[in-house]
């Protein structure tokens, strides 16, 4: 069984950015251009999704140049914020940052708190981003703008809510302080499904969660049993509200600096780390349920039923309707093109 965390380790975790962490980055970015040692952050732990996407990479590039990759996992470099702010300023050469940080730059990337706007089932979903005009089309666009060169979005996994008790309908969130992302619309969310919404950096969601400031969270499964969650909040609900979504990227300034020979080599790599985690999520979640309920007695698991989540779906309208007022003309022509490409895979 894993080991039970506590608030002083998950604290400690949060603080192992220091001057001297990012003073070790700052050394030697003269010409980074040129440079053959390029940096890698990412938002989760050893072993998880973004960790195997991550080294993936490396390992194509390490293989196929005499370049060198440096990933940083979470915690290391500081939050997911921390993590783009040094990317855009060129500490970082890439980035793996789930929209749900990335909205507060580029709100169309709020798309995916839209509620039951994906599918849950797996092959569909992977499909979808395989061959989706607004992930491999549109987005780089919006990406671009920030600075940012857009390599790879991809899912890690069906989101899952965990609870202090088990819910099963809007009615048994209500009040319920649900941790969110600092995402407007996944707030919005929330506030739709009847529960106050709470924006956390992820570093405190275990001691909020084991001391009482919290009632519950929404992750992966995954993520769920790497980060020990289920000890606090041990009450899983199955919803199908949504996908957990993440992208890769680089400083676009970077990027542009490379010469044409090392541009193909990093979206070679970025393709070949993508195949690689595609095929890593595919039943990752059922190990990683099983591994929960291995570990602990007190966990319980509620699959909601089509009646069920229909009463959650039915609070899906207003948050598409939010969606559309923070993104305009914009968001309403990137949610037009994600229905019409989702309706092409389902129908396929």
């Amino acid at each position: 069984m894993k080991a039970s965390k506590t608030v002083s380790t998950r604290s400690v975790t949060t603080k192992l950015i220091t001057t001297a962490s990012v003073g070790a980055l700052l050394l030697g970015m003269a010409s980074v251009a040129q440079a053959d040692n390029w940096r890698y952050a990412h938002e989760e732990y050893e072993g998880d999704v973004q960790d195997v996407f991550a080294y993936a990479f490396k390992e194509y590039i390490e293989e196929n140049s005499d370049n060198t990759v440096q990933v940083y996992r979470f915690g290391e470099l500081g939050e997911s914020d921390d993590i783009m702010e040094q990317t855009q300023n060129g500490i970082l050469q890439f980035v793996n940052q789930s929209p749900g940080f990335t909205g507060a730059l580029i709100p169309e990337a709020q798309i995916f708190f839209i509620p039951y706007l994906l599918p849950t089932d797996e092959e569909t979903v992977l499909t979808f981003f395989d061959e989706s005009k607004a992930i491999n089309e549109m987005f780089p666009e919006l990406y671009a703008e920030q600075g940012l060169e857009l390599l790879k979005m991809y899912p890690e996994g069906e989101m899952v809510i965990t609870t202090d008790e088990p819910i099963s309908s809007p009615d048994d969130m209500n009040n319920k302080k649900i941790r969110t992302m600092t995402n407007p619309l996944l707030s919005e969310t929330y506030d739709a499904f009847g529960a106050t919404p709470t924006p956390l950096p992820w570093g405190e969601v275990y001691g909020g969660l084991q001391t009482g400031i919290l009632d519950g969270q929404e992750n992966p499964i995954f993520w769920i049993e790497s980060g020990g969650l289920y000890e606090v909040s041990p009450h899983l609900t199955f919803t199908g509200h949504g996908w957990f979504t993440t992208a890769m990227m680089a400083n676009q300034d970077f990027y542009a600096g490379l010469s044409e020979e090392d541009q193909a080599l990093v979206q070679e790599a970025s393709q070949a780390a993508y195949d690689q985690t595609i095929e890593h999520i595919k039943g990752l979640a059922n190990e990683a349920l099983e591994k929960i309920q291995a570990a602990s007695d007190e966990v319980t698991v509620t699959r909601l039923n089509e009646e069920q989540i229909q009463a959650f779906r039915e609070r899906a309208p207003q948050v598409e309707e939010a969606f559309l007022e923070m993104t305009g003309e914009g968001g309403q022509a990137l949610l037009e093109q994600f229905k019409a490409d989702l309706e092409t895979v389902t129908n396929e």
